[in-house]
């Protein structure tokens, strides 16, 4: 029953390291999003579509 103790209180320690990970990860994405510059900023605006995607297939007319 005691060793339950010690185990819990290394699963909190695991449950704050791992908050605190993923903390830094999402402040730091955000501070970089920040501080793009804006020519960045518009490269990546226009990313996904810098070239023609072809039709999907149930686009096509097939029937003629």
């Amino acid at each position: 029953m005691f060793r339950r103790l010690i185990l819990e209180d290394t699963a909190a320690l695991y449950t704050l390291a791992a908050f605190a990970t993923a903390f830094s990860i999402y402040v730091t994405c955000a501070w970089r999003a920040l501080r793009m510059s804006p020519g960045t900023t518009e490269r990546f605006e226009n990313l996904p579509f810098a070239t023609a995607t072809p039709p999907a297939s149930h686009e096509t007319d097939t029937s003629a």
